[in-house]
């Protein structure tokens, strides 16, 4: 059996471990398949890919897009994606973009509640590219004893309704999947369960992803429970799309599963991976 992870971040965006110690680590862990997934940036790829092929790992190029759907923030995750495909690299750069105007808007309402230097402290955490989030802010907040960790900031800080929440919009979803499958990728629905949507509101969302040339729903991920992706498997089997897999791993002591540890796959699923001959 092959041990695929396709879905995890490195300090290209919020992840903790460069992306050669991410598939370093990867590799320690009996990863045989990995995808490089940061948020709305490329960058790590290169980099990625030659440690992957040092370490007898079989490498996709990945991508985490955000996405504004009815006022909600998605995440698409891309797999198998061109790195120089142009719509994709531009669309990308304007999400970018997006992410500082976003941080500085939440360091003004953190500094509302109080909490000051919270911008300069979130950029200490973003590494050499820079690209800031949330999760940046939220490893300020707990340096700084406002929070025991990640996890317990975003409920109290970062959230609907709680200081530090701004509301952004991020790319269209016709224009993430378009982007993915105009690079040559696959589109993917990334921790579907993390939404809360209703039964009508994510049979809503799961047909307009198809029929944008959407292909794939991620079943196992950190953030589901086994129930939930039971779940999510009978979903992606009800609406005919593809099941992925992945830790979302961010770092060694912030993530649920680590690289390499994924709960086992769902054997009633077609997996993204069902056509990756000549990937595998």
């Amino acid at each position: 059996m092959l041990n695929i992870d396709l879905h995890c971040h490195s300090t290209v965006s919020d992840g903790t471990l460069t992306p050669t110690q991410l598939v370093k680590r990867a590799a320690m862990r009996g990863v045989s398949v990995l995808a490089l997934t940061d948020h709305d940036d490329l960058d790590g790829l290169d980099e990625a890919r030659r440690v992957a092929s040092e370490n007898d790992i079989t490498f996709i190029n990945g991508v985490e897009i955000s996405v504004t759907w009815r006022n909600r923030t998605l995440h698409i995750v891309g797999l198998g994606v061109d790195p120089k495909y142009s719509p994709l690299v531009q669309g990308l750069e304007v999400i970018r973009n997006g992410r500082t105007t976003r941080g500085n808007k939440i360091a003004e309402e953190l500094d509302k509640s109080g909490i000051r230097g919270s911008l300069e402290g979130a950029y200490c955490y973003a590494g050499e590219g820079g690209l800031i989030g949330r999760t940046h802010f939220a490893r300020y907040l707990v340096d700084q004893g406002y929070a025991k960790n990640v996890k317990s900031v975003f409920k109290k800080y970062l959230v609907r309704g709680k200081p530090g929440h701004v509301t952004h919009h991020w790319a269209s979803l016709s224009d993430a999947v378009g982007w993915i499958c105009g690079s040559g990728g696959q589109a993917v629905i990334a921790h579907p369960a993390r939404y809360k949507l209703g039964k009508n509101l994510l049979d809503e969302l799961l047909l307009e992803f198809r029929a944008l040339g959407g292909s794939g729903l991620e079943v196992i991920t950190a953030s589901h429970t086994p129930e939930q992706s039971l779940i999510f498997a009978h979903h992606a089997n009800r609406m005919n799309l593809l099941a992925s897999c992945g830790s979302d791993f961010h770092g060694p002591d912030e993530s649920y599963f680590d690289l390499g540890l994924i709960p086992e796959f769902p054997v009633e699923c077609k997996p993204i991976w069902h056509d990756w001959d000549k990937k595998l």
